[in-house]
């Protein structure tokens, strides 16, 4: 995982409407990136709903939303629209971004060595510096347990 402090990786991937995404358009906001393994399994749309029911919240609070997966871009689509998210759900098919954000690599599903995305998320400040960082999370409660860092980081400030 990368550390608290270090320059956010800067990329530009499609997202689920085919529209090219880069890090760079969110200067001077807050980013929960969020890398997830699958479109549409039970965990990864626990986690994704979760940040569409508190949506709202995080608009109130000036933070960007982006998933990232090694989906292709037509299975993020029917993703977005069947759990009617309202964030960039972005493809990184080769898994160079994730691998940059030390989200990427060898893992064990079903007692079988694959290679995919691990489920961590990053919590990227306004200046493009890490500032939190979730490993291995649960899908369950993480859209509250980062609006609640967010305000501490915001009542630090």
């Amino acid at each position: 995982m990368l550390d608290p402090g270090t320059e956010a990786p800067e990329f530009t991937l499609p997202d689920h409407v085919g529209r090219e995404v880069s890090l760079s358009e969110f200067e001077g906001r807050r980013v929960v990136l969020y890398f997830y393994p699958r479109a549409d399994t039970p965990g990864c749309t626990t986690e994704a709903c979760g940040f569409r029911d508190a949506y709202d919240e995080f608009q109130e609070r000036d933070v960007a939303i982006l998933g990232v997966s090694d989906d292709p871009v037509d299975d993020l689509t029917a993703f977005a629209r069947k759990h009617d998210l309202p964030f960039s759900l972005l493809s990184d098919e080769d898994g160079s971004v994730s691998a940059a954000y030390d989200s990427y690599g060898e893992k064990n599903v079903f007692g079988n060595t694959v290679e995919g995305v691990f489920r961590n998320t990053y919590l990227i400040g306004p200046d493009g510096e890490i500032e939190r960082v979730y490993e291995g999370v649960s899908p369950e409660e993480h859209a509250e347990e980062l609006l609640a860092d967010i305000d501490e980081l915001a009542d630090a400030e």
